[in-house]
């Protein structure tokens, strides 16, 4: 693995940063990909993705959409299976009765905590090379920059 690097040497702001970022959605994909495989959630990306936005609080379809990136009636369609599953609830919001709202089953929290241990067992042994502490401080530190990443994007595509 190769992740070029260049402390300024004259390039531009932009070309630094572009060098910096070279790779970088293929780097988070194939991650991501490897993540989810090691999660074993027995569910389509989709799913897992719904689930994980639920992880915090309820949500109302458009969030769902808003979150995941995913089309409503695309977030719609997962919900009904997911529910099938027994892995969602929804109810009708008790601040607007026209909008539902759907939360985790005691299940779908289970399944949901389930996999990110796998995930976190997965990363565990793939870092094994150095002390937890350090896989500790790299993990967290990856999840903070691609954080921070997420935020400045959102917040630009806002502006505009």
């Amino acid at each position: 693995m190769h992740i070029p690097t260049d402390a300024g040497g004259g390039l531009s702001e932009e070309q630094r940063i572009e060098t910096a970022a070279h790779g970088l959605l293929r780097d988070l994909g194939r991650l991501n990909r490897a993540l989810f495989r090691a999660g074993d959630y027995g569910l389509t990306r989709s799913e897992v993705s719904v689930l994980d936005a639920l992880a915090a609080a309820p949500l109302r379809v458009t969030e769902l959409a808003a979150r995941t990136g995913m089309v409503q009636p695309r977030v719609t369609v997962v919900l009904q299976k997911l529910q099938e599953r027994e892995l969602v609830t929804r109810r009708r919001c008790t601040t607007d009765r026209r909008a539902v709202e759907t939360s985790l089953t005691p299940a779908g929290r289970q399944l949901l905590d389930q996999g990110r241990q796998r995930m976190a067992a997965a990363l565990l042994s793939a870092l094994n090379t150095t002390p937890v502490e350090d896989h500790e401080r790299v993990v967290r530190a990856a999840r903070q920059s691609v954080a921070l990443l997420a935020h400045a994007m959102e917040s630009a595509s806002e502006a505009t």
